[in-house]
């Protein structure tokens, strides 16, 4: 996804769940990911699914492991 569209999704976009912020993810899966609740919404077709039930379940360490953008 374009660097510019992931600023303006970040602008936007809060986790469902929490309401929390959201960070770009973009390892081996791309996603908008949620620290507090540890969820990574994932990004089809440059669409994110902001959906809780579709939505990834990744540790937090592993989020810092793997970096973000």
């Amino acid at each position: 996804m374009e660097e510019a569209r992931v600023e303006e999704y970040l602008k936007v976009l809060a986790c469902p769940l929490c309401k929390g912020e959201l960070f770009y993810y973009k390892k081996d899966k791309e996603g908008f990911y949620c620290r507090r609740c540890e969820l990574l919404y994932p990004i089809v077709e440059d669409i994110p699914i902001m959906l809780v039930d579709s939505a990834l379940k990744i540790e937090g360490s592993k989020f810092r492991e793997n970096g973000t953008s």
